[in-house]
């Protein structure tokens, strides 16, 4: 059964059972063979293809409404709703999104990326159909990562109370992307630890060392007894309480118990929840043994047979590198990550410090006021964060750091444009909202020893600091000038035009000097280091020599870098003797594809910034010639 040939959720349900396994093996290596050339996420989603097809086989989408938290899971969910054919454009531009994405397809329901959510929209969605007289169904699917976030847990209790119309499925894996961490997760997977459990299991080995010939015929008993096991103890009360009808738990991977129980359950009236434990990467032998390294993967087409290899000295490598280095020497240095200890680069810390290391869960506004306690008692507490799942933290930042005053340094890896992952991953808005949260410091380094020097120096200051920087490969400087507070670096010297080339662009910035010489155009070149406080001195000197300043910054424009610039020459009275050009992004979500590809689509590649600046200098010339 080829999944081109499924074009809809009806074209599914005109198959049997052992067509829709046979879909499935052909969903899984369409999975493999799109990632392994393209990158995605894998494990997530070659863990999910059973269900994905369950659901769509027993309730009547896109009328019934599938709400995917994260959304990492869905290719399957993609591929049988008339996705097939794009599926080779995953994530690429002009292609389909690697996440749900609301103006892709009516099957996609919410555009999502972000975690412990669904749940909230479902609800409302559930709501909604109470008040307006529809009929049909809402699902949601979580994973037991989604349960380490706090709105997840006040969405339950909300639902519960409600009463609503509401089915939630929660799939346990046993990941959320690094291994899910807190109490409930180890009361779900504490039956692996039981005694009697153990004993058990240790007794069944005994006897199939004794006889080896029965085991090829016992050990698949021997696993279906092992979930009936978990299955008694398993905390089905604690969803009972909460107000929600329990199911399970049940084979992910169990195609026919799937629909069974589906359909058994599928006009029950109230909340319902369905457990169901899958394994993430099942179809890839790499994706089953190393899920973490496998969540999101680089593109691996060639080398099946390795795990697929992050780029050597990358920001995030060298800001884990750095990090653990200087807590050798400062036993008050702590990090901290909210379930994503190797995608920030703390795994080496985490090898070297476990004691010093903490990783929260999917929880960013349990982890920056976390910080901010250890921070009151004197230590220096690092947040590694995404500056995406940073915005989820914004209240903390104010009320728990920022007022408080306390020593939090805050490492936002993934500044700026991300590339394939899209418009709900790309870190564009930390820039906007940091600069307007008092007593915060905000750094954005350019390059690799500047990375280095600027979290050396953010650890001995007293308030807290927010140190962003770009994913991928670091600039190579070798010179770096000392840092000094609120004092920018002066690159090159120039007299026609002032660039101002804030974190990664200043590698853009390099990229053209050799083009404005030969056209006789001698820039100074800026790496501002600091987006606030601003180096005052350096600004009043740049008016005062240079009717054209370019300020190029990876961040909207609306109330970013460039725009506190123009605040400060307007509260100085010297906007009128001087040129300033802003280039940044535009205040909208920006579409997924290469990072390289974005860039242009927005004008902030090297050439079209070449072609800029080499234009505002032609006019400047001619307007002072007159």
């Amino acid at each position: 059964m080829s999944p081109n040939s499924i074009k809809s959720s009806q074209d599914l349900k005109k198959l049997q059972i052992p067509e829709l396994k046979e879909l499935a093996s052909q969903i899984r290596k369409q999975i493999i063979d799109v990632v392994s050339s393209k990158g995605g996420h894998l494990a997530s989603s070659l863990g999910a293809v059973e269900l994905c097809i369950a659901l769509h086989y027993v309730f009547d989408t896109p009328g019934d409404k599938i709400v995917f938290d994260v959304g990492h899971q869905a290719y399957a969910h993609k591929i049988i709703t008339n996705r097939a054919k794009d599926f080779e454009g995953l994530r690429q531009l002009g292609g389909i999104s690697g996440f749900p994405f609301h103006k892709e397809s009516a099957y996609d329901t919410f555009s999502v990326g972000h975690a412990s959510n669904a749940v909230s929209l479902s609800l409302g969605l559930a709501c909604a159909n109470r008040l307006i007289g529809d009929k049909s169904h809402v699902i949601a699917v979580i994973g037991d990562g989604s349960l380490s976030g706090g709105e997840c847990f006040e969405a339950l209790n909300n639902a519960g109370h409600l009463g609503e119309n509401l089915l939630v499925i929660f799939n346990h894996n046993e990941m959320s992307i690094s291994p899910s961490v807190g109490a409930l997760s180890n009361y779900l997977n504490k039956i692996i630890s039981l005694p009697i459990y153990n004993r058990f299991k240790d007794g069944v080995a005994l006897i199939l060392k004794k006889v080896p010939h029965l085991g090829k015929k016992v050990v698949p008993r021997i696993r279906k007894i092992e979930e009936v096991m978990k299955g008694l103890i398993v905390p089905g009360i604690f969803f009972e309480e909460l107000g929600f009808r329990y199911f399970g738990p049940l084979d992910g991977h169990n195609l026919e118990a799937l629909i069974s129980a589906l359909r058994n359950i599928k006009d029950l009236a109230g909340p319902k929840i369905v457990h169901v434990v899958t394994r993430k990467g099942k179809g890839h032998p790499l994706a089953e043994k190393d899920p973490e390294n496998f969540h999101s993967s680089l593109p691996f087409l060639g080398k099946k047979e390795t795990v697929p290899e992050v780029p050597e000295l990358s920001y995030t490598d060298i800001f884990g590198i750095k990090l653990t280095r200087l807590a050798r020497k400062n036993k008050k240095i702590i990090a901290l990550t909210a379930a994503m200890s190797t995608g920030t680069g703390l795994c080496r810390f985490k090898k070297s410090f476990p004691e010093r290391f903490f990783d929260v869960g999917i929880a960013e506004q349990h982890l920056v006021s976390f910080a901010s306690g250890l921070a009151k008692r004197g230590l220096k507490p690092v947040v590694a964060v995404y500056s995406t799942f940073l915005q989820r933290a914004y209240d903390q930042l104010i009320e728990d750091v920022a007022l408080q005053e306390t020593g939090v340094v805050l490492a936002i890896d993934r500044a700026g444009l991300v590339g394939e992952d899209g418009p709900t991953h790309h870190g564009v808005f930390d820039i906007s909202y940091l600069r307007n949260i008092p007593n915060f410091t905000v750094i954005s380094p350019a390059y690799r020893k500047d990375l280095e020097a600027a979290l050396e120096f953010s650890l001995k200051l007293r308030g807290p600091v927010a140190i962003r920087y770009p994913k991928g490969k670091a600039l190579e400087l070798e010179n770096c000038q000392p840092f000094r507070y609120a004092k920018a670096e002066v690159i090159r010297e120039g007299k026609d035009v002032a660039i101002l080339a804030l974190g990664s662009f200043l590698k853009e910035a390099i990229f053209i000097l050799d083009d404005l010489r030969k056209d006789g155009i001698e820039p100074l070149l800026v790496n501002p280091r600091f987006v606030k406080p601003l180096d005052e001195e350096l600004l009043l000197s740049i008016a005062q020599n240079f009717s054209l300043l370019f300020i190029l910054e990876e961040g909207i424009l609306s109330g970013g870098f460039g725009e506190a610039i123009l605040e400060f020459y307007r509260e100085k009275g010297l906007l009128s003797g001087i040129n300033v050009e802003r280039l940044g992004l535009p205040c909208e979500f920006v579409t997924f594809g290469r990072k390289e590809e974005l860039l242009k689509k927005c004008g902030l590649d090297p050439e079209s910034i070449l072609e800029k600046i080499k234009k505002a200098c032609a006019e400047t010339k001619t307007y002072n010639r007159i």
